[in-house]
């Protein structure tokens, strides 16, 4: 199996287990505690947390553990993949997320495919996406580049479970995921025709987060040229 393909398949199945967790915790959040929005929302988001830090340590020698396109589309601005990344990992990512959802749905015996009716629209969530996918992206790069990336399970899994709070969008913060959640009318999901609003404020919290990360720390720190695997000129990890 090449590198590509491995790479591929982690990043299918680490997108697969990230909607799996959100989407499956907000179902069995809401059977749980059916008369408690807050608790629900712990709920979910303190297995979020826990579930996306454990994804992030068992794929991240295989795929780098993005799980998410503007993580990824970050990363070759930032000179450390080549575009040939996003033509692999992006479709993956989507359609992992899109089979993760509907596993979820399956594992709590709800219909495999039922569009989701919660509507999550207004310019406070949309601010908040931004918010929070400009601040993924900040801590993300700051700690590779600042060669801290052993750190990033579990940093970005405490991100993510404190967004779920200090945003009103419960930070989403992957277009991958946005789209996942679409297919599961339950705690976690959004509806169809929120979800493109909330992919355009992702897009342009990405761009922030870029800008931020070029500000702040410019030259990345001592990090050696990785050989190109299967010929090519050599790339900047």
């Amino acid at each position: 199996m090449t590198h590509t393909v491995r790479a591929a398949a982690g990043e299918f199945l680490g997108s697969a287990g990230l909607a799996a967790v959100v989407i499956g915790s907000g179902i069995a959040a809401q059977r749980l505690s059916p008369t408690d929005v807050g608790l629900q929302l712990f709920e979910n988001a303190f297995a979020t947390a826990l579930g996306l830090a454990v994804l992030i340590l068992v794929f991240a020698t295989v795929s780098g553990s993005h799980f998410n396109p503007v993580v990824t589309l970050v990363d070759i601005a930032l000179h450390r993949r080549t575009w040939s990344t996003a033509a692999a990992y992006l479709p993956v990512q989507v359609l992992g997320c899109i089979v993760g959802a509907l596993l979820a749905n399956v594992m709590f015996a709800a219909p495999a495919i039922a569009w989701s009716t919660a509507d999550r629209s207004g310019w406070p969530l949309l601010l908040s996406e931004v918010v929070a996918t400009a601040g993924l992206i900040v801590l993300i790069f700051a700690l590779v580049r600042t060669e801290r990336s052993h750190l990033a399970a579990p940093a970005v899994g405490a991100y993510i479970g404190a967004a779920y709070f200090f945003t009103s969008s419960t930070s989403f913060a992957n277009p991958a995921i946005t789209i996942g959640r679409m297919f599961s009318d339950t705690f976690a999901g959004i509806a169809p025709s929120s979800a493109l609003p909330f992919i355009g404020a992702q897009l342009v919290g990405a761009v922030i987060g870029y800008a931020v990360v070029r500000m702040l720390f410019p030259v990345a720190a001592a990090e050696p040229a990785v050989p190109p695997r299967g010929g090519g000129r050599a790339v900047r990890r």
